[in-house]
């Protein structure tokens, strides 16, 4: 897999998860909603680690920068 992200697209969705996170644990988003926004932030963080979102090529986006 070659690197699509960039550090702050990582941690923008490092951010967004963990208030994703807070909003589940701390009741204010439950049921299915919640369910949903914890498998998003898992995504978010699991795609935020290895640096590559698999839409990214398929909507052509990088987000990294050049190597020269």
């Amino acid at each position: 897999m070659k690197k699509n992200m960039g550090s702050a697209d990582r941690m923008i969705r490092l951010l967004l998860a963990a208030v994703m996170v807070v909003l589940y644990f701390t009741n204010v988003v439950t049921g299915t909603l919640g369910i949903v926004l914890l498998v998003v932030a898992g995504v978010f963080v699991l795609t935020s680690l290895v640096s590559f979102c698999p839409l990214y090529p398929i909507l052509g986006i990088n987000t990294c920068g050049k190597k020269k």
